[in-house]
């Protein structure tokens, strides 16, 4: 079904509002379970999106697609909405065509823009992640490292992919780690309720006083550390005892 016709005063003037074939593809083959969140990143870089600005803006409201409930949140930002993400941050809503966009909300009026600058929008708003389509028929959460790499117009490589760490993840993990005396041994893995999990081997003997201060410290390590920083979306901790 075509779009209807963006206005011509839009630097997208001969944009009839119709997804990036290659993205549709991305979108589609994620949604069967063929595709992965990486190749409709790669998909998206360097296209058109539609972000959603509505007349008026409201309280909030939600927006339930594949059993995922998304929050909308009141923003002051010319109109242009917020989304909630079921892990309770905030994403800004992106659209691949006018049509996904009307299926969302019939009321929002589409504005294109590169992805790069909706990504860095995202950023400096500081919403986290971006979500695509949001009213289907596939939706893409984007990760907060996939939309940095938007906005840097970078090639996003996931920290997990194919159900294993990448070794440079891995190794900067435990090299954060490493100046942690109360540290035995550092492993790292796919997270089960985040992306990432650091399983950290502790000294035995720690009182309750010296384990806070120990996980106190791996914490800060990590969060200081610039790879985990900028490729990690969101980790777990393990701790066990040395045997």
């Amino acid at each position: 079904m075509a779009g209807r016709e963006l206005p011509p005063s839009s630097p997208f003037a001969a944009d009839d509002g119709s997804a990036d074939p290659a993205v549709s593809a991305a979108l589609a083959a994620f949604g069967r379970g063929e595709g992965s969140l990486a190749g409709v990143v790669d998909a998206l870089a360097g296209t058109r999106v539609l972000v959603p600005v509505l007349a008026e803006l409201e309280v909030a409201g939600e927006v339930v697609h594949d059993g995922h409930t998304h929050t909308v949140d009141k923003e002051a930002s010319a109109g242009i909405v917020a989304l909630q993400a079921p892990d309770g941050r905030r994403a800004l809503p992106v659209f691949s065509s006018v049509a996904t966009m009307t299926a969302w909300r019939r009321d929002a009026r589409p504005v294109p823009t590169d992805v790069a600058r909706a990504a860095l929008s995202a950023v400096q708003e500081g919403w986290e992640v971006v979500v695509v389509d949001a009213g289907g028929p596939v939706t893409a959460l984007l990760p907060r490292p996939a939309v940095w790499s938007l906005a840097k117009q970078e090639t996003w490589t996931p920290a997990v992919r194919d159900g294993a760490v990448e070794p440079a993840v891995a190794a900067a993990v435990a090299s954060a780690l490493a100046p942690v005396s109360a540290v035995v041994r550092v492993d790292v893995e796919p997270g089960r309720r985040a992306e990432l999990a650091v399983v950290v081997t502790l000294v035995d003997g720690l009182d309750r006083g010296r384990l806070d201060g120990a996980v106190a410290h791996i914490n800060a390590a990590l969060a200081a550390d610039d790879v985990v920083a900028e490729r990690v979306d969101s980790l777990e901790l393990r701790l066990r005892r040395a045997s």
